[in-house]
């Protein structure tokens, strides 16, 4: 998986470029810039320009950071081995999530006008598909995955509940689609699934445990 480490790599440092790019190049951009869209798609926030520019780049690099960090700290990072490559498409994948969010605020900026919502719902999507690709291939560890205290008390809790919240994220991905056509309910359609699957999934593994405890 070297190549996908290398291209995490250039996208950090093709974060950088643009925001050092429109940071002294563009000064068309304004001086406080739009940073926040509630849920009419309005704009209910703004930052300085040079936070507007660098404030995701940072972000993006800390998370990638803490990203590679985790695995060398894990008590279980012999686990992570065994689904690292598919944590590292992750970490591309949410750091292209990332970008991509950065250009639409910077798009914005510039004087583009669309439903934020509407082209967010896609990159939300697609984000939760990967994610329940990722959840169905981890191992029991203390930091990536559905850690609730059975999950982490079994491996064979931890196996049953991620196979199950695998398909659910899908799921959510799915719906998260729906945002395209219905912009002005994609946060119902983000917040109310993700909900009942987070209560779902603590119940469930919750159950599974007390079965496995009787056996």
């Amino acid at each position: 998986m070297k190549i996908i480490k290398i291209a995490i790599l250039f996208i950090i440092f093709f974060f950088f470029a643009l925001a050092i790019y429109f940071f002294i190049f563009c000064p068309q951009l304004p001086e406080r810039m739009a940073s926040h869209w509630n849920v009419a798609g309005e704009v209910d926030g703004h930052i300085s320009k040079f936070w507007g520019l660098f404030l995701m780049p940072l972000t993006a690099l800390g998370c990638f950071l803490l990203f590679i960090f985790i695995p060398k700290i894990d008590p279980l990072k012999k686990n992570i081995e065994k689904f690292r490559k598919f944590f590292d498409i992750f970490i591309f994948l949410f750091l292209i999530y990332f970008l991509y969010v950065y250009l639409l605020t910077i798009a914005w900026n510039f004087g583009f006008r669309f439903k934020m919502a509407r082209l967010m719902a896609p990159a939300i999507g697609f984000l939760f598909l990967y994610c329940g690709i990722l959840i169905k291939k981890t191992k029991r560890n203390w930091f990536i995955g559905i850690r609730t205290p059975w999950t982490l008390s079994s491996d064979n809790v931890w196996d049953k509940t991620h196979k199950i919240g695998g398909k659910l994220f899908k799921i959510m991905g799915m719906i998260s689609f729906l945002g395209v056509i219905f912009p002005d309910y994609f946060l119902w359609l983000l917040l109310v699934p993700m909900g009942i699957v987070v209560l779902f999934i603590l119940f469930y593994s919750y159950l599974e445990y007390q079965k496995e405890m009787k056996e």
